[in-house]
C-alpha cells in the first residue's frame, strides 16, 4: 500500500518511477525549517498550526491516509493531549466496514483517504518528492541542502503567477515551482484564509511553511527520536573506537620495545 502511494505521488507530482525528479528547472525556495540539520527539532506550534491548514484547506481534495490519529499527540510532534486528540478525531467522518456506514473518527483510526476529488494523497509527499538536486540531477545540492521535499510543497503553495490556459476542455494554472510549469490544482491558498488562535501570520508564504512542515512530520513522524538515537550511536562508536586504539597501542607497546 505504501509503495503504490509513493508511487501515484510521483506521478502525480511530475518524477518519474526512476525517482529522479523531473523538476530540473522549477524553481525552490530553500525555506529554513526547525527540522533541517542533524540536531533539527519539529516546531510543535508549527506542526498544529499546520494542521489546521490542512485540514481547513488540503483535507477538500487531499487525504493522509498512513497517518492515525492518535500520532497527533506523540512526543516530538504535534504532541497533542489525549482530549485534543480525541475531540479532533471526533470532527471527522470515517468509514467503518462492520457498520457499512460512516461514524466519527477514534484516536486508533487512520485519517481517512479522499478518493474523490483524484487529487494524490499527502501522507509521504515530502520523502516522496525531492526539491533539491544539481547537474544533470546528480543530487549535488542535496548534500547542502538536503532533499528538500518540504520546500518543494511550500514553494507550490506559493509560485503561482496568476495565469490560467485552457487546454484539452481543462483549465491549466502556470506554477514556476511546478515541473512543466502549469497545473491543474488552483491557488488553494490566500492571505487570511486560515485564523490561528495563537496570532501567528497567516499570508500564504507563512501558512504554505506551515503545511508543509506538518506534511514533513506525516512523512517522517519519528524525524527527532531517529536522530537522537543516530546521535546516541554515533557517540558510542567514537567512544568505542577510541578505547579499540588506546587498548591496541597498550598491548603492542611492550613488544614494539623490544623489537
Amino acid at each position: 500500500m505504501i509503495r503504490n502511494t509513493i508511487l501515484a505521488a510521483l506521478v502525480a507530482f511530475g518524477m518519474g518511477a526512476t525517482g529522479v525528479a523531473a523538476s530540473e528547472g522549477g524553481h525552490v525556495v530553500d525555506y529554513s525549517f526547525s527540522f533541517e540539520g542533524p540536531f533539527g527539532t519539529y516546531d510543535k506550534a508549527q506542526l498544529q498550526r499546520g494542521l489546521q491548514v490542512f485540514t481547513e484547506v488540503c483535507a477538500a481534495c487531499h487525504g493522509i491516509r498512513q497517518v492515525y490519529f492518535r500520532n497527533l499527540g506523540d512526543p516530538g510532534g504535534l504532541e497533542l493531549t489525549p482530549e485534543q486528540v480525541k475531540a479532533y478525531a471526533k470532527e471527522i467522518e470515517v468509514y467503518d466496514k462492520e457498520l457499512d456506514d460512516t461514524r466519527p473518527a477514534k484516536p486508533a483510526d487512520h485519517f481517512p483517504a479522499n478518493t474523490d476529488a483524484g487529487a494524490p494523497d499527502l501522507s509521504l509527499m515530502a520523502k516522496a518528492r525531492a526539491g533539491f538536486h544539481g547537474p544533470m540531477g546528480l543530487g549535488i545540492n542535496q548534500l547542502v541542502k538536503g532533499m528538500g521535499g518540504a520546500e518543494y510543497i511550500a514553494s507550490i503553495l506559493t509560485e503561482f503567477t496568476g495565469k490560467t490556459k485552457e487546454e484539452a476542455g481543462s483549465t491549466f494554472y502556470e506554477n514556476k515551482a511546478f515541473p512543466s510549469g502549469w497545473m491543474k490544482m488552483p491557488p488553494p491558498l490566500e492571505d487570511g484564509l486560515v485564523e490561528f488562535a495563537d496570532g501567528s501570520p497567516n499570508d500564504v508564504e507563512s501558512m504554505a511553511q506551515d503545511v508543509a512542515a506538518f506534511l514533513m512530520w506525516t512523512a517522517e513522524p519519528k524525524m527527532t527520536i531517529r536522530k537522537k538515537t543516530g546521535f546516541v550511536v554515533i557517540s558510542f562508536l567514537v567512544l568505542l573506537t577510541s578505547l579499540l586504539y588506546l587498548t591496541n597501542k597498550k598491548l603492542w607497546a611492550g613488544p614494539k620495545r623490544k623489537g
